[in-house]
């Protein structure tokens, strides 16, 4: 049932009251509908197409009157199921081409040694269509790859979801936002819409007509990207392995002919479709403070804005001197996600994923080179952005004089610099700021930045995070990450807030061919001794949390495995998301620890520690390592406490250890990535949850009931009943605070409850005097109005 009309009259009232919930909380899942952001092709679901399909007697989907096979299927690499699903042989010999051909239009689902899945979606097609694929060009070469006849219903998904986009542009010119097409009838359709006629920025004049400024565009020829030695560098390699794997292709299987003539045909297409021509442009001018909902708006319409950048035609901004050493030499897969983003002269705006490890920060570094102009990159952390400034100046000829720091420490003077790293909370503050804080910003909103870069993307969609695309003017947004997920499935609002997916590696891939490390994932299962299971049984949640971290058998696992590692001369890190549970580990073994409070030059000092002094070969965090530190030494971690059941930080952790490993290449496994798991309880089930992604990238967990020589080990702590004893009273006697996860800076807000305390939390001596959590979904307030869902939860 709908609202009275009242509550409409009242909306303008309760605006600041929105505001300020908007801005405390960080989960907007309850004032924003499933659809909003969502195109018509999207909200199509090409899986549920496939519901009436006929079954076996085993109850599998039975398409073989949809999948006709062809007769020469041997030689061709791919399944494409009526629902989307497409199936990759790894072991093809056209492997290669279908591949890259994949990865830029579908999205990866699992890909484990032999048999990889990908899934066809909406907005992996927009992101298809950004980088230059045609409609048919897609149909086409599917069709190619295919082992059988393409579904009719993939077909018309495909026409449906591609045929419209790529039409529209969001283009800053002179500090100012425009829209411009070279389809006039595209821009009057979306002119005729209400929400895009609000953000229209219009001019004192009484023909709006002349709002639709129109633009000749002279076309030159496009430079090659990158420097001359890097392209240079990349031709042989590309040669090199077309003659590797070509007298291995004609042993193999016959290769049709269409496949590799097709595949060359479109690498050729986007580099050639931009000929020295003239193009005729309309455009308009919008609100810079509404380009979120402009964007949003667009994906509804059928018309994704692809943002791009002419850095090479732009006169009105400066180019800064900076430039690539002739030390730094790009990878086949960064070369690769770089042509993607420069492939036809100018800057597209998007996301490439990498692992951790694989070197992300080149690739910045190497896009910054590239455009010439205002750099802007912002990080997650302090630590970060002393990490990014040493990228710049180990891989760039940027020096201390053109690179600014902007955090709540550092704050470099920056006028006159060309690149400003800074954090996104420094950016997205809210409170008072100091004067010399106020100056920075200022300057920093005033400027028209040529790129900015986003390092751990998938924090934008928080909503505090999101506010830096509205306070800053960026010509072109690159986000990088590792993990392109999050458990609130709001991944997908990368697509308009920064733009498509513009590459993805391959995890496994990377690792066979020694760009990162080989890692061995275990799990080690840890039983509860008898008195803690007993107290675990009968405790409430809270609590039960912190016994199963502080089990005396993980403690001496721990133990037992630091020890081992040390004595082989591994370095270790120890993540534990508790802080009760790192601090007494820490403490008991004599081990440095770092959490939220450790001050930024105490951090700076452990880091550089466990890099180079040989006594430092173990180092306790808490979740404030899970991203950005940048620890190539360490090949060990060891997991001891956690946050649920997420994937994405399981996958974060495990990159702290995927550098590349000097020296040994001999050895199976190189690095190795423990997590401590208490037997019988629900940290089991969560650690199923996290190891997800992870196993979808291929990799595989070894379940360890028994450390082999722990019980030979004789200096291990908490051996007899007594010790377990006294540590089962230190857990009982802790308070709820110590039993909750740490609360990390600009983490948005937890869940509220109310719970019942002690008068020695009353006066304020937990720091704490009252808790609110949101109820969970399933709760009575979950079918509300959403008016009193937002204020009154």
């Amino acid at each position: 049932m709908g609202p009275p009309k009242r509550f409409k009259k009242d909306n303008s009232k309760l605006k600041k009251r929105k505001d300020d919930y908007d801005e405390y909380n960080d989960d907007d899942s309850i004032d924003s509908s499933e659809t909003d952001g969502i195109p018509d092709a999207a909200k199509n679901d090409v899986e549920k197409q496939d519901e009436c399909a006929i079954e076996d007697e085993f109850g599998a989907k039975d398409y073989r009157s949809q999948m006709i096979l062809k007769s020469d299927c041997s030689s061709r690499p791919l399944w494409v199921a009526p629902n989307g699903h497409i199936f990759l042989e790894s072991f093809s010999p056209v492997y290669k081409h279908a591949h890259d051909f994949l990865i830029a239009i579908s999205e990866p689902v699992c890909r484990p040694e032999h048999i990889h899945e990908y899934k066809l979606t909406a907005y992996s097609l927009y992101a298809a269509v950004s980088v230059g694929l045609q409609t048919q060009d897609i149909i086409e070469y599917l069709k190619r790859l295919s082992k059988t006849s393409i579904p009719d219903g993939i077909i018309e998904f495909i026409k449906l979801c591609t045929l419209s986009y790529g039409k529209v542009k969001l283009v800053l010119k002179h500090n100012k936002y425009f829209i411009e097409s070279p389809f006039p009838e595209v821009l009057q359709r979306l002119l005729k819409d209400p929400v895009i006629q609000e953000c229209r920025l219009r001019k004192l004049v009484e023909d709006e007509t002349n709002d639709i400024v129109t633009n000749i565009q002279a076309k030159i020829k496009i430079p090659q990207f990158g420097s001359k030695t890097l392209v240079n560098a990349s031709v042989p390699n590309k040669t090199n392995s077309e003659t590797e794997t070509n007298p291995i292709l004609t042993e193999i299987a016959t290769i049709p002919e269409d496949i590799t003539a097709f595949y060359d045909k479109i690498d050729k297409e986007d580099e050639d479709e931009e000929e020295d021509q003239e193009l005729k442009t309309v455009s308009f001018e919008v609100n810079q403070e509404k380009i979120e909902v402009i964007q949003k708006r667009c994906i509804e319409l059928e018309h994704p804005l692809l943002a791009e950048y002419d850095f090479r035609n732009d006169s009105i901004n400066p180019d800064i001197n900076i430039d690539l050493k002739p030390s730094a030499v790009l990878r086949p897969y960064q070369e690769k996600s770089l042509r993607k983003m420069f492939g036809n002269g100018r800057a597209r705006s998007g996301v490439i994923v990498l692992p951790c490890g694989a070197g992300k920060s080149l690739v910045g570094v190497t896009a910054c080179c590239t455009v010439r102009k205002r750099a802007l990159v912002l990080c997650n952390s302090g630590v970060s952005v002393e990490q990014w400034k040493q990228q710049f100046k180990m891989w760039s000829t940027a020096d201390d004089s053109m690179i600014c720091r902007f955090t709540s420490e550092v704050k470099d003077k920056p006028m006159g610099c060309g690149i400003l790293i800074t954090t996104y909370s420094m950016i997205t503050h809210t409170q008072k700021r100091s004067w010399e804080a106020e100056q920075t910003m200022r300057w920093l909103q005033e400027q028209e930045w040529g790129i900015m870069v986003l390092d751990e993307v998938h924090t934008i969609p928080a909503k505090m995070f999101r506010r830096v695309l509205t306070i800053v003017q960026s010509h072109c947004k690159l986000g990088l990450t590792a993990t392109l997920l999050r458990e609130d499935d709001k991944i997908a609002d990368l697509n308009f807030l920064i733009g498509p997916k513009l590459y993805e590696a391959n995890w496994l891939e990377l690792q066979k061919r020694g760009f990162i490390a080989r890692v061995q994932c275990a799990e080690v299962w840890c039983p509860m001794t008898s008195e803690f299971y007993k107290e675990y049984l009968v405790c409430k949640m809270s609590r039960k949390l912190l016994l199963y971290v502080m089990n005396p058998n993980k403690f001496r696992c721990c133990q037992y495995l630091i020890q081992y590692h040390e004595r082989r001369g591994d370095k270790t890190i120890v993540f534990s998301d508790n802080v009760f549970a790192l601090k007494h580990y820490a403490i008991k073994m004599n081990k440095p620890y770092i959490y939220g409070p450790t001050s930024q030059s105490e951090r700076i000092q452990i880091l550089q520690n466990f890099k180079f002094n040989m006594k430092v070969n173990t180092i306790f965090v808490s979740k404030v390592a899970d991203t950005s530190f940048d620890l190539p030494e360490a090949n060990v971690l060891i997991q001891i406490s956690s946050h649920g059941g997420s994937r994405r930080q399981e996958a974060q952790r495990l990159g702290r250890i995927l550098r590349a490993k000097k020296g040994a290449i001999a050895e199976e496994y190189n690095a190795f990535f423990y997590t401590l798991v208490s037997q019988d309880t629900m940290e089991m089930n969560y650690s199923r949850k996290r190891q997800r992604f992870l196993v979808n990238q291929g990799y595989a967990y070894k379940v360890i009931t028994k450390l082999a020589g722990m019980d030979e080990e004789p200096d291990l702590m908490y051996g007899n009943r007594d010790e377990q004893g006294q540590l089962l009273q230190q857990v009982l006697t802790a308070s709820d605070t110590d039993a909750d996860e740490e609360r990390i800076p600009g983490e948005g807000s937890k869940p509220i409850i109310r719970k019942a305390g002690t008068m020695m939390s009353i006066s304020g001596a937990d720091d704490t005097v009252y808790y609110e959590y949101k109820k969970a979904p399933g709760s009575s307030t979950a079918n509300k109005h959403p008016l009193f869902k937002k204020f009154r939860t």
